[in-house]
């Protein structure tokens, strides 16, 4: 066994492998650039090695970096997390000519699944389903064209050496493919350093189901299950699960088996992931198509730990070291459900526009990297939690900065309880309980998903996203008892705030009382309050714990009950913003006005200030590089029209005109970088 690693990678995979590491015994090396000089996973390591600027360009992605570090600490192998040169056959080449172990396949089976036009002759030569479509290189936009007319209208356009949703573009008609192509060129050449593109059919009501392999150097390959990753956007997962509610035992072993061939077919060995595209039109569930394999960690490994008690880390140490596995296939159970949902920086509320910035305040639910506890007689990375448990797994801190030049990942919460149900009400709970100021994030996004109906019956497509909220994100649904004890808790933190500003020396002549009866506005409801001893009543809901309700701090938890009917529990986030208090929780943000009941007969003097009109203007919505102007001055432009290309966290973002109108004037130049709300240009 290796006495010492190096990771070659950063934030929560790097502290993810350094904490198998050190429960392994085994020494860790961290490398890291200028913006990640003070990151947990250099603390955790136990020797970090400067490798360069903050670009990943610059830095991660150099491998003579990489070895050079391994030489000077004496790191006898390399895990490559995900992404940066994971995937990169001269990286495993050039550790190879070191007699640096490469913790991860071998090179012929990176080369072979790499490139997904040969994965795909590989699969299907392996007798793998493989989805309909063009496979071979592709001249230009008109042979791009010509080639989706042939194939029939909806295509997916896909960078070959592409992943994690960068590189990807539908088409739903020949404007489509004029319009994206060139743009998955760009994408698959600065993220990847290839722009070759392919096109397939793009399947309808697809589901994206993915099967965990772990091979040996002795011949030896596993299928771990699946895990479902359909909720997605733009072609990002942003909640996966495991098992899926969708696949049956029949069709378990029938895509696992497919996906044994194609690894054993290319000699592979590792943890890695084969990707299926699945018809959810198809009632037998037998319809599914093979994507790609990504010869890697994937992000949402956990949910596989999860369910199969397994450590896929270790395993891809211990196969690299030449041990052979010590189970079997039968040896593969599932045990309960694991969810996964993804917290990024970025708003929903304002589109998902990408928010980069320092986190000002970081508190996750659960401590990153804490000791396994024993849950339900199963040891489990996390805390335990009635019957289930809770993990995090981040790479972030409390003032540290979510930085534009990396993937804008803040953490990973997963849950893991009995049930389906269990898992994803655990998840709701936990969600409610991170504390993340700074920056946009979408930890309400996620926790409306847990509670969505569809979500709930497992009825999921890759379109969920899209389908569910095709006007955008405005919070989730929120009922009228759980906006009765926002209400209350508003107007006790309201009475508390008043309470001490009358006890605050000099400030009044002689104390004044404070009214328990209050009206609170919360968009366009109105609700009656009146504070008791320690509770509050509002139109029939008792609420408790009034009396240890704090303003202007975390409120931990507030309970509201009708009559004999459920009790509500909320996990709660009250601020004063201005003269109002923003109370969030289960996946909603509301803002509420209090007001004492003897002045709310003047309510309608109260002036309200009504926002300018900026829609001439085309503001850039987030901090990146104007990549590409698609007008020019005098030009008349109708609306849904390309504006501006923006390129933000390595990917582009298309600008549209919202109406229609002539350019009056330009003022940013393609190349440029822009800063969140800089005009690039108006309209007359």
């Amino acid at each position: 066994m290796f006495s010492k690693i190096l990771i070659a990678n950063r934030g929560e995979i790097a502290c993810r492998v350094i904490t198998t590491a050190r429960k392994m015994g085994i020494k860790t090396v961290a490398v890291y650039s200028d913006a990640d000089a003070r990151a947990p996973f250099v603390a955790m390591a136990d020797e970090a090695v400067h490798i360069g600027p903050s670009p990943a360009a610059e830095s991660y992605l150099i491998a003579d970096k990489i070895i050079a570090a391994c030489k000077q600490t004496g790191a006898e192998a390399v895990h490559p997390g995900y992404g940066f040169l994971s995937e990169r056959t001269s990286f495993a080449e050039a550790l190879a000519k070191e007699n640096i172990a490469f913790i991860g396949p071998p090179v012929n089976a990176i080369a072979a699944m790499g490139d997904k036009i040969e994965s795909k002759k590989l699969a299907k030569q392996a007798g793998v389903n493989v989805v309909p479509g063009f496979v071979g290189e592709i001249e230009d936009t008109e042979h791009a064209v010509r080639i989706s007319n042939e194939i029939g209208y909806p295509v997916m356009m896909k960078a070959s050496a592409g992943g994690g949703g960068k590189g990807m573009r539908l088409a739903y008609n020949e404007a489509d493919v004029r319009e994206g192509f060139e743009s998955v060129k760009r994408e698959g050449l600065n993220s990847f350093g290839d722009d070759r593109v392919f096109i397939e059919k793009f399947i309808l009501n697809p589901r994206h189901i993915e099967i965990q392999i772990l091979g040996d150097q002795h011949g030896n390959i596993l299928y771990l299950n699946e895990r479902e990753c359909s909720i997605q956007r733009r072609h990002q997962k942003v909640v996966e699960e495991a098992p899926s509610p969708f696949v049956t035992p029949k069709m378990r072993k029938a895509m696992g088996e497919q996906c044994v061939a194609l690894s054993r077919a290319v000699g592979y060995y590792s943890a890695g992931t084969v990707e299926l595209i699945v018809s959810g039109a198809d009632p037998t569930g037998e319809s599914f198509y093979f994507l790609e394999m990504n010869t890697r960690l994937q992000v949402e490994h956990p949910v596989t730990e999860a369910i199969t008690g397994i450590d896929l880390v270790e395993q891809m140490i211990r196969v690299a070291a030449g041990e052979k596995l010590t189970m079997t296939q039968d040896d593969i159970g599932i045990d309960g459900w694991a969810i996964e949902n993804r917290v990024y920086a970025e708003d929903p509320y304002r589109g998902f526009l990408p928010s980069t910035g320092r986190l000002v305040q970081y508190s996750p639910p659960v401590a990153g990297w804490v000791e396994d506890e024993t849950v339900a007689g199963k040891a489990r990375r996390g805390v335990a939690h009635g019957a289930g448990s809770v993990r995090v797994d981040d790479g972030v801190y409390d003032g540290g900065e979510v930085s534009r030049f990396y993937d804008p990942m803040i953490a990973k919460l997963i849950t893991w309880a009995p049930t389906r149900d269990e898992a994803a009400d655990l998840q709701i709970e936990a969600l409610d309980k991170f504390r993340i100021k700074g920056l946009g994030h979408n930890v309400d996004f996620v926790s409306a998903i847990m509670q969505h109906p569809r979500f709930r019956s497992g009825e999921l497509t890759t379109g969920f996203i899209a389908e569910e909220y095709p006007d955008g994100f405005h919070g989730a649904a929120t009922s009228d008892d759980v906006k009765r004890i926002l209400a209350a808790v508003c107007a006790g933190n309201e009475f508390t705030l008043q309470s001490r500003a009358r006890q605050i020396t000099g400030q009044l002549d002689a104390p004044q009382p404070v009214t328990s009866e209050w009206l609170v506005k919360i968009g366009d409801e109105r609700f009656e309050v009146t504070l008791g001893d320690g509770h509050a009543m509002v139109d029939g809901v008792r609420v408790e714990g009034t009396n240890s309700w704090r303003p202007g701090m975390v409120q931990a938890e507030a309970t509201g009950k009708v009559g004999d009917g459920p009790e509500h529990r909320l996990g709660l986030i009250v601020e004063r913003v201005g003269n109002q208090w923003k109370v969030t929780t289960r996946g909603a943000a509301h803002t509420a006005l209090v007001i004492p009941q003897r002045l709310a007969r003047h309510e309608s003097l109260m002036l309200e200030k009504i926002p300018p009109d900026l829609s001439r203007f085309l503001i850039c919505p987030m901090p990146g590089m104007l990549v590409k102007l698609h007008v020019v001055e005098g030009e008349t432009v109708q609306p849904g029209q390309p504006l501006a290309t923006v390129e933000a966290m390595k990917m582009e973002n298309i600008l549209r005109a919202e109406k229609e109108g002539v350019i009056a004037k330009i003022n940013a130049a393609e190349g440029e970088s822009l800063a969140v709300d800089a005009v690039i240009l108006e309209l007359e």
